[in-house]
């Protein structure tokens, strides 16, 4: 058995054996400290229990909350943890088509929403995060803390929607160096589609560099107007500019040895898709980490010195007798 924080023991021991010291051998040191009027509100009238062994209990509790802030231990070692998961990059379509308000609040937050669902249905997979519209660019590397990825993912506001259109070309060619080192590869869009030629110079790519998609499409295929950075809604030769919803792109994932769904408002859709992802790939090794694995020990002294205390101040009413 060792101790975790033996200082704190030895710091605090000192002024507990002086204490006591005084308390049980000189009563008259302590009087001297302490005013009469002050030593009668803190001693406990008449019971069972001798002025000495309520004190005795009471130093030996304080002494057993000692051993117990010292944090006793039995130390098992270094331990090596392998790290196991997949590796994926999740992209973030932020286009201007993004704005549209089809689905409540708009299609930007309720993609956030969904990637949030991801990382809470892969929680010790490693993911990148990035966005795209007329260009990729990271927002997260390879990382498996999810608090952060999704602190980082919540921060994206309205204000980084490009009104370009989406590039898909860019993003293929920014995740194919991404990946470049990864096995499997695997890519998960987060989108509302994209224009056909685009998507066909992306599909081209995927299959080039052998890359699993797996597609999460948000929106709806009716559409909703385009709206601007000022939320009006945009007009092209006064024609409101319409955007809808392009399945294409989840045609694409499946052509590639992917699959896609169709965002809805719960997170039955986002656990298929991982399901067929976890049962297509097998999980790689992420790394390993040294632990030092330790079995605590505290909460026995400290049990044991909350109920040396509850005895020590408490109070035993003695047997009255009665007078003849």
């Amino acid at each position: 058995m060792s101790f975790v924080n033996p200082q704190l023991f030895w710091i605090l021991i000192l002024p507990l054996i002086v204490f006591s010291f005084v308390i049980l051998r000189h009563k008259s040191a302590v009087t001297s400290v302490f005013s009469e009027e002050v030593l009668k509100r803190l001693s406990v009238g008449d019971d069972t229990l001798p002025l000495v062994v309520r004190n005795t209990l009471l130093l030996l509790s304080i002494f057993l909350m000692l051993i117990a802030l010292a944090r006793p231990v039995i130390d098992h070692g270094q331990k090596v943890v392998q790290l196991e998961g997949l590796s994926a990059v999740v992209a973030l379509d932020i286009s201007g088509s993004m704005r549209a308000k089809d689905i409540y609040p708009n299609r930007l937050e309720f993609a956030k929403k969904k990637v949030v669902d991801l990382f809470r249905v892969m929680p010790s997979d490693e993911l990148a995060v990035i966005a795209f519209a007329h260009s990729a660019f990271m927002l997260a590397p390879f990382s498996s803390d999810k608090e952060s990825l999704t602190q980082l993912v919540e921060g994206v506001s309205d204000e980084y929607i490009n009104m370009s259109s989406t590039d898909f070309s860019a993003l293929g060619s920014y995740v194919t160096e991404l990946l470049a080192k990864k096995e499997p590869k695997i890519l998960i869009v987060f989108s509302d589609g994209g224009e056909q030629k685009d998507l066909e110079a992306f599909a081209k790519t995927i299959k080039k560099e052998n890359i699993f998609l797996y597609v999460v499409l948000v929106g709806t295929e009716a559409g909703s107007p385009v709206i601007d950075k000022e939320g009006k809604r945009v007009s092209q030769n006064g024609v409101i500019a319409i955007t809808q919803r392009n399945d294409a792109l989840g045609e694409i994932a499946v052509e590639n040895k992917g699959a896609f769904v169709v965002a809805d408002t719960g997170t039955q859709g986002i656990k298929d898709l991982v399901a067929i992802m976890k049962h297509k790939h097998q999980n790689q090794a992420q790394g390993e980490v040294s632990i030092h694995e330790r079995e605590e020990l505290f909460y026995a002294p400290l049990a044991l010195g909350l109920l040396l205390l509850l005895l020590g101040l408490s109070s035993l009413p003695q047997r009255r007798r009665d007078v003849e």
